[in-house]
């Protein structure tokens, strides 16, 4: 009788880093999204999933990249920037356009007060910079040839500006340093999030296949952000000058109904331009039009 060599149950979980912070509450709505239900996030730092092959772990966004890449985790989600910073090794699965307020990518900035006579970084030589991204910073000052100390800043970092030469921070809608009357004068860095694994969980196949169904999953739920969907009955006579209508990148469904005059079309548009849309269709001859939530699209 041969025994079976079933795979060991602790090898059958996926350990993945979720960002404390910033990130936090975007991946989880992003999660959420993509279908699964998270709870106790508020409560422990080892919140549940509702997927037995998954153990999450909240980690700091700076952390994450070291601990994928040493084995500790088997993948986890960090900004670009992070992965740079701290130089290292690990696999990129996916970029995925998403954070705490908007789908833009963050940036970080070289910025001084609006009353400095600083115009550009080489005005700074012989200044002191202060910044939590420590050896990118070092590294973009290197390339230029300019002569500057970097510190670190733990947090508040606008408001040293005006005790320093100059800050580097990080900055999506540049609102933050606007409102403490500072001016940018170069980037440093642009980021996104990254999905990103451990090179050693990505040559396991059971990692992998869970990995790369995570990755469908989520970067579906974001193209689902921005698109509804469009349903509307259209008499057959109108059908050209409705389709006419519709984006001509887009490719709509078009089916049969019960009365033979009408067919009912269907198609995925982008929100931005459903409202202005609508008012077209139905000039054209669309009636019965709605829209409706997306909650994944997979291409």
């Amino acid at each position: 009788m041969h025994q079976r060599k079933d795979r060991p149950l602790s090898d059958r979980i996926l350990k993945l880093g979720i960002p404390k912070g910033s990130l936090e509450k975007a991946t989880f709505e992003l999660f959420e999204k993509a279908g699964f239900s998270i709870s106790g996030a508020d409560r422990s730092y080892f919140p549940k999933i509702d997927d037995p092959e998954i153990s999450l772990i909240l980690l700091r966004a700076q952390e994450m990249s070291r601990y994928v890449e040493d084995g500790v985790l088997d993948a986890g989600f960090t900004g670009y920037d992070w992965i740079i910073e701290n130089n290292s090794n690990v696999h990129e699965v996916c970029e995925l356009l998403y954070s705490k307020a908007t789908s833009n990518p963050t940036r970080w900035v070289l910025a001084v007060p609006n009353e400095s006579a600083i115009q550009k970084p080489e005005d700074l030589d012989g200044g002191l910079i202060a910044t939590e991204l420590v050896g990118a910073t070092r590294r973009y000052f290197e390339q230029k040839k300019v002569n500057v100390k970097v510190e670190f800043s733990w947090g508040a970092t606008e408001v040293k500006a005006r005790l320093v030469s100059g800050i580097v921070e990080l900055t999506e809608t540049g609102s933050s340093l606007k409102a403490n009357n500072l001016k940018i004068i170069d980037t440093i860095l642009t980021s996104t999030t990254r999905f990103i694994a451990n090179h050693t969980a990505w040559q396991d196949p059971f990692k992998r296949q869970k990995i790369e169904s995570l990755q469908i999953l989520l970067q579906g739920a974001i193209n689902a952000k921005s698109r509804v969907g469009l349903k509307m009955n259209v008499k057959k006579n109108d059908l050209n000058s409705v389709l006419a209508v519709l984006p001509a990148e887009k490719s709509p469904t078009v089916s049969s109904l019960a009365d033979s005059d009408y067919v009912a079309v269907e198609i995925i548009v982008e929100e931005k331009v459903e409202r202005d849309l609508i008012p077209q269709l139905k000039r054209a001859g669309a009636s019965g039009i709605f829209t409706y939530a997306l909650n994944k699209v997979i291409h």
